[in-house]
């Protein structure tokens, strides 16, 4: 489920800013970026946002500066040595090709990522993550709002889709009853075009026939079956907690039973409908990828 959050916060010594954000997805996938020396920061974060969500691909950017500047910034020396080889096996290669490079400078090498570091006493970034994990509650709550909005919208719809699958039932039902004189018939001609043209045929045998195939074409047990998946498709709806997992089962069960409904039909208007169902329950499985 889609949604976004952001703010800025600050102490005397730290200012930052929070960007939280998702979109959807079957699984949780969170990304996170943030600064690394603020040692067990990150793996709170992600307990925390995995206790809130249950699904969605979740991206956290936060953004750390140091109030008074340089001041508590290193260089990283193995980091700098490795940039270093590079560069000159780099700058190697490319003479031995007959290529001509820009010079270097050192502020174009301390701004790789990784070369400058910026440290803190253990205290001090101790408390600048208590701090930072007290400032992100407001964030996710506005994150978690901006979820329920969307998911109390997306219920609208699906609640809409359900009552048109309800409908087209209660349609392909009556359609059922209309053919069913259409089909005695049916096999009864069938039946006496059989007797007329196999002198020598066993009628009990062929009436068995006869019946299986009224058996097979029979759609009772389908529009049973999606009567039953629209009411636990509205209970997992009014459920409070994740249920997309659940919907999304539900709905290869729907495609089942409007795939089956149309291959039994026999009948123009059955065919119809099942075909305008198949439509809906497409339509419907798209939105449910959208529940967490």
């Amino acid at each position: 489920m889609t949604a976004f959050a952001a703010a800025k916060g600050g102490t005397s010594q730290h200012s930052w800013a929070w960007e939280l954000r998702s979109v959807n997805a079957k699984g949780l996938d969170i990304r996170a970026r943030m600064p690394d020396w603020i040692e067990g920061l990150e793996a709170a974060l992600r307990a925390r946002l995995g206790k809130a969500l249950a699904r969605g691909s979740v991206t956290l950017n936060l953004r750390v500066t140091r109030e008074e500047g340089e001041a508590g910034q290193s260089v990283n020396e193995a980091a700098l040595g490795a940039v270093l080889s590079a560069l000159a096996r780099v700058e190697a290669r490319a003479k031995h090709e007959g290529l001509s490079l820009s010079p270097t400078s050192a502020a174009d090498i301390l701004g790789l990522r990784g070369v400058l570091e910026t440290s803190a006493p253990e205290d001090e970034a101790a408390g600048l993550k208590a701090a930072l994990m007290k400032d992100f509650e407001p964030v996710l709550e506005a994150f978690l709002q901006m979820r329920a909005s969307e998911g109390a919208a997306l219920a609208a719809i699906l609640g809409g889709q359900l009552d048109e699958i309800a409908r087209l039932t209660a349609a392909a039902t009556q359609a059922a009853e209309a053919r069913r004189g259409d089909m005695a018939e049916a096999l009864q001609a069938s039946l006496a075009r059989v007797m007329g043209v196999a002198e020598d045929a066993d009628p009990q045998r062929i009436a068995q026939e006869l019946a299986l195939i009224a058996v097979k074409s029979d759609i009772t047990e389908e529009l049973d079956r999606l009567r039953a998946h629209v009411d636990a498709a509205r209970e997992l709806l009014d459920t409070d907690g994740p249920v997309g997992r659940k919907l999304d089962f539900l709905m290869q069960e729907f495609n089942r039973e409007a795939n089956t409904l149309c291959s039994k039909s026999q009948n123009t208007e059955l065919t119809r409908i099942g075909l305008d169902l198949k439509t809906v329950i497409d339509q419907m499985r798209e939105q449910v990828q959208n529940v967490e």
